[in-house]
């Protein structure tokens, strides 16, 4: 009888579960009825994205491959106004839609971590001042000027702040009301940060161009490369003599890079927003991870150690390549430069190759599962990291081709090859550890337990063999039934679990070092490219061999997308260092 009714008791409650579970998917599947077409919506949103990219980018470089008359302030009036429509947008979004019932049904936890958006508000408060630098330059000789290069930095600081403010509190958003309208508003964000994103570029690169050309090349390809950049008429009309003005205009350049990121890094979270619209997650197979950040805990400082040599041995090396490439003439200085650059980059690169081999042999002993669920943020991490990565690969091909058909060879050119190698090296192993560890579900030990696993896990304190003799021999478990959902538990499970931790922390140290040190090394192999060495203009091999006009072409293109994926991977190994 006692047998009996504790089966009764146990089917009971089993199927008390099932019914239970069904329940979260009967509420959810009455929003999906609103939307008819979902592809429709975001095909329409595509295009009109696609459109607005074209004309962006058109005006951006009508200068440089038509004999067009196309001006700066002409781009600036392009961007302010897309920039005031996106600010009305999300104005609309924040007091409207947000707001409205049943709105937001679901939040997408994956998206828009909090070091992403602590990242965003960083890069948006140098973007801040760069606007400030921008506004006093202009201001300057506002007399010469057209009156929407002064607007045009007003309405980008409003624009940041506004922007920043809808990524911290909105990222996570799974909308479900005004879905055509959130879609468009979203990819219009987008298309603004990328316009934006390439306006900068261009500025950057002919500010560049203008310090190295009036040494390296020609007065006819100095005049091509000012009209590729739409800046000839400001520089020939306006002149920035008194010392003030020269504080602002060095200052607002050297911070274009945070500026550039800022651009990247909102593009990326509103792309994930808008792949949330309308989106149905399912609970219980979107699993939440709570993880915490513990820096100094569960290390052994070898890695950040290690890694914060190479950042400042780094800084040293910029700081000497700076004084000796960009502000002197001889050319012995510039080959030691050169020299020093190549060596330590080659040493920087040799260590991440081999740490990112060591990690991926360390993924092959761990025994957490692959996380499978669909992830859009994860998704286009994975993405990023590998079209960013193409634009190093590319200027790497190119140099090996170079230095392989040139003649003479010497040290340098022997030490740029070397350095290319590695550098395609050095992203493959670096895009496999990071994929890989993306992949990884976070350890057993930050899951949710459920009830059972926490009773055990209560039991500690007690003799694992009192335990097992309270146990029968027959296979019986705790749980009452496996029909409930939850896995029976066998006395010689509860003794793995209770040990397992001490057995995999050594794996997850050691994960931990790797994290840390390729995330410090690239922290130093974003900021010096970002902010000046860039020997790939410094060195005449590529230069002779390509000539004076396609090589700066090809730098000038596919160097943003290195300088790009270097802070992505930061935040993508950041990411692996919380889930190791």
């Amino acid at each position: 009888m006692g047998c009996g009714h504790k089966d009764d008791k146990a089917s009971l409650a089993s199927s008390q579960i099932v019914s239970f579970s069904h329940q979260p998917h009967q509420p959810l599947s009455a929003p999906a009825s609103k939307e008819v077409w979902k592809k429709g919506g975001r095909m329409f949103s595509i295009l009109l994205a696609v459109h607005l990219a074209l004309l962006a980018c058109t005006l951006v470089s009508s200068g440089a491959f038509e004999k067009i008359a196309v001006h700066d302030y002409d781009v600036f009036f392009l961007l302010t106004v897309m920039m005031l429509i996106v600010i009305i947008w999300i104005i609309f979004y924040l007091v409207g839609t947000s707001r409205g019932p049943d709105a937001i049904l679901c939040k997408d936890s994956h998206a828009g971590p909090i070091w992403l958006r602590g990242g965003l508000i960083l890069f948006a408060i140098f973007s801040l001042v760069m606007d400030v630098f921008k506004i006093g330059y202009y201001s300057s000789f506002y007399s010469c000027l057209s009156a929407i290069k002064i607007i045009y930095p007003i309405v980008q600081a409003i624009f940041v702040v506004i922007q920043t403010y809808f990524l911290w509190i909105s990222a996570k958003d799974c909308v479900h009301v005004h879905l055509n309208v959130t879609r468009c508003g979203l990819m219009l964000t987008l298309t603004t940060n990328l316009a934006v994103w390439m306006s900068a570029v261009t500025d950057e690169s002919v500010h560049k161009a203008h310090s190295k050309l009036k040494k390296n090349v020609t007065e006819e390809i100095f005049r091509w490369i000012l009209k590729a950049g739409m800046r000839s008429s400001s520089a020939e009309e306006c002149n920035c003599n008194s010392q003030i003005c020269q504080i602002f205009k060095n200052g607002y350049f050297w911070l274009y890079p945070f500026n550039i990121e800022y651009s990247l890094f909102a593009s990326a979270m509103v792309y994930v927003m808008w792949k949330n619209v309308g989106r149905i997650i399912d609970h219980h197979s979107h699993h939440i991870h709570h993880l915490k950040f513990r820096l100094f805990r569960r290390t052994f400082f070898v890695g950040i150690m290690l890694g914060l040599i190479i950042l400042v041995s780094g800084l040293g090396v910029l700081i000497v390549y700076e004084v000796q490439v960009n502000s002197s003439t001889e050319s012995s200085k510039k080959s030691q430069a050169l020299t020093m650059y190549y060596i330590f980059n080659i040493v920087c690169l040799g260590l991440m190759s081999l740490v990112c081999i060591g990690g991926s042999v360390i993924y092959r002993f761990d025994k957490r599962d692959m996380d499978r669920h669909k992830n859009p943020t994860r998704t286009l991490d994975v993405a990023l990291l590998m079209g960013a990565a193409l634009g190093q690969y590319a200027i790497s091909y190119y140099s090996i081709v170079a230095i392989v058909a040139s003649t003479p060879r010497d040290a340098i050119s022997a030490l740029n090859l070397t350095y290319a190698l590695l550098m395609i090296a050095q992203h493959t192993f670096q895009n496999i550890f990071i994929i890989e560890g993306l992949h990884r579900q976070p350890p057993k030990e930050d899951h949710k337990r459920d009830s059972h696993q926490k009773d055990l896990y209560g039991l500690t304190f007690v003799n694992i063999n009192a335990v097992s003799l309270r146990m029968p021999d027959s296979g019986s478990t705790l749980a009452p039934s496996t029909a409930s959902g939850t896995e029976a538990i066998h006395p010689s499970d509860l003794v793995q679990s209770l040990t397992a931790p001490k057995k995999m922390n050594w794996r997850r140290k050691f994960l931990r070092e790797i994290s840390m040190f390729l995330l410090l090394s690239n922290i130093i192999l974003w900021i010096m490219p970002a902010f000046g060495a860039r020997p790939q203009f410094d060195n005449d091999t590529e230069l002779n061999f390509y000539g004076d006009s396609m090589w700066p072409a090809i730098v000038d293109i596919c160097l943003p997308f290195g300088i790009f994926y270097r802070m992505h991977a930061v935040a993508s190994l950041l990411e692996v260092y919380i889930m190791s």
